[in-house]
């Protein structure tokens, strides 16, 4: 049983199809599991062993298996699946062996790093120590760490995709780039694990994204349009809605996970997003055209016309140039999709 569309589940495992068989009859374990995109791997794991007889098994490190089974109670019934209670910093190491890690703890929270951004930076960077000490005493085959686009710092507004190559920091000077500098100093971390020990590890540096599961009232734009598209609006932009911005949808993230967790670079670092930039004023009214009804959208601050428009839309050559991926499913679908997933699955 899954809680996700099948066509996205379908989707996944076609475009996914030659990873997903490279993990066949492996186990996995997984920090971040019961977070958004660990959900989705999860739910691509589920399909491919009831449709494709995959037999993945993954551990499943979490701070509150309970609280996750009150929300999606079918995983604890997976028998595929083994939830243990822990910290990422402090966790006690399974006695299993395992053939791959992904790391996916710490999520872009951003109460968390403004109300507490060293609680933020020590969870990014012991929990990634802590977790790549783990897979080098398990010998893995494979270790793919969630990273962030924060990790380039604030994007020139002249340049209109970031690439791998900028060499750009967040400010150490602003607190609130604990969750950036946190992430940077992470990857650095695990480059040095696999100069060091052979740990092949992989990053995926992850944009903005869209599906379901999304959490539709914290600093997301998308996810704020869309939870006022099914109030029935208006929608309301807070700033001026200039800024660009690009989304990538979660099936099409998820495939891409498990390219780069299977076939990425040891010691490499590949964009994960939509190089399709789109403004948010943009971005709000076509979320707005999936509604039933015309909504009125209102927008907070006056542009200046002297101030650029701010970035955060990466380029993603590498990833199809080298993986073979890209975006294939489109931002107008993806939106449509994600509004139907929460409307059917609103609460009665």
């Amino acid at each position: 049983m899954t809680t996700l569309p099948l066509q996205d589940l379908q989707h996944i495992s076609e475009k996914a199809r030659d990873a997903l068989s490279l993990l066949r009859g492996k186990s996995l374990f997984i920090t971040g599991g019961t977070g958004l995109f660990g959900i989705w791997l999860l739910e691509s794991i589920l399909y491919a062993n009831q449709y494709h007889d995959a037999d993945i098994s993954a551990v499943i490190l979490t701070r509150d298996p309970v609280k996750f089974f009150k929300t999606a109670p079918h995983f604890q019934e997976a028998t595929c699946f083994t939830f243990i209670t822990g910290d990422v910093t402090s966790f006690v190491f399974p006695k299993e062996t395992f053939s791959y890690v992904i790391h996916a703890a710490t999520e872009a929270s951003d109460q968390l790093n403004k109300e507490n951004p060293l609680l933020m930076f020590d969870t990014i960077t012991k929990g990634t120590r802590r977790v790549l000490e783990f897979a080098k005493e398990s010998n893995v085959s494979g270790f793919l760490f969630t990273s962030s686009g924060a990790v380039y710092g604030k994007q020139p507004s002249d340049l209109q995709h970031v690439s791998e190559t900028y060499l750009n920091a967040p400010d150490p000077l602003i607190a609130t780039s604990a969750y950036g500098i946190g992430k940077l100093a992470a990857e650095h971390t695990s480059v040095l694990f696999h100069k060091q020990f052979g740990l092949p590890i992989k990053i995926a540096r992850c944009f903005a994204f869209v599906g379901p599961y999304l959490p539709l009232h914290t600093h997301f734009a998308i996810g704020n349009f869309i939870a006022q598209v099914l109030k029935n609006g208006p929608i309301h932009i807070l700033g001026d809605g200039t800024p660009f911005r690009s989304y990538l949808y979660m099936a099409d993230l998820t495939a891409w996970l498990w390219h780069i967790l299977c076939y990425g670079t040891p010691g490499q670092a590949y964009n994960v997003g939509s190089d399709e930039a789109i403004s948010i004023e943009a971005l709000a009214r076509l979320v707005a055209t999936q509604a039933a009804t015309a909504l009125p959208i209102h927008i907070a601050k006056k542009k200046e016309a002297a101030i650029p428009p701010e970035r955060y839309v990466p380029s993603t050559a590498k990833a199809q140039r080298d993986l073979g991926l890209a975006q294939w499913i489109a931002l107008p679908d993806a939106i449509s999709r994600t509004i139907s997933w929460n409307r059917s699955h609103a609460k009665t």
